[in-house]
């Protein structure tokens, strides 16, 4: 449950890290050597690699550093994407992202699939029941850490 909660605020108030992903023109790849591995050769065109990003790139990303080499081409174009917008977001925006950049860090690929799956989800609902489901994020967020504790313990309900 208390997943739930924090995968439901994490793509219900983030819509920086909501939007869909930049294209990103892809570097030119070298050829690899014949003898190549599939795995070696796989791995070799998965770009950009982290020292391929620009110092302000890495800084704004610093939170995904360990894991950036294990990221998907895809997952890796909607970071860069996050990146180039963050000079223009306001300070507060840019303060929300690096919290919620840093929580997904966090996760495990587990936990990480479970998310998408999630937001998913949540996006195929309506925008007013997506307005509900905020409305009763912002009344559980209010509630003392003891009572959202007891919440968090029972079983789930059937609705």
């Amino acid at each position: 449950m208390r997943l739930f909660w924090f995968l439901l605020t994490l793509f219900l108030t983030t819509p920086a890290l909501a939007e869909p992903p930049v294209e990103v023109a892809p570097k030119s790849v070298p050829k690899p050597a014949a003898k190549a591995k599939p795995a070696a050769k796989a791995k070799a065109q998965v770009r950009p690699a982290w020292a391929e990003l620009t110092a302000e790139q890495q800084k704004i990303l610093a939170p995904l550093k360990a894991d950036w080499e294990s990221l998907e081409p895809e997952r890796r174009r909607k970071w860069i994407g996050i990146a180039k917008r963050y000079p223009t977001m306001k300070a507060q925006e840019q303060e929300r992202v690096q919290r919620r950049m840093q929580a997904w860090a966090k996760l495990s690929p587990e936990q990480r699939r479970q998310a998408r799956e999630t937001y998913k989800q949540i996006v195929k609902v309506p925008p007013e029941k997506r307005a509900n489901l905020r409305q009763q994020w912002a009344e559980y967020q209010a509630l003392p850490e003891r009572e959202r504790e007891a919440l968090t313990a029972e079983p789930r309900r059937k609705r």
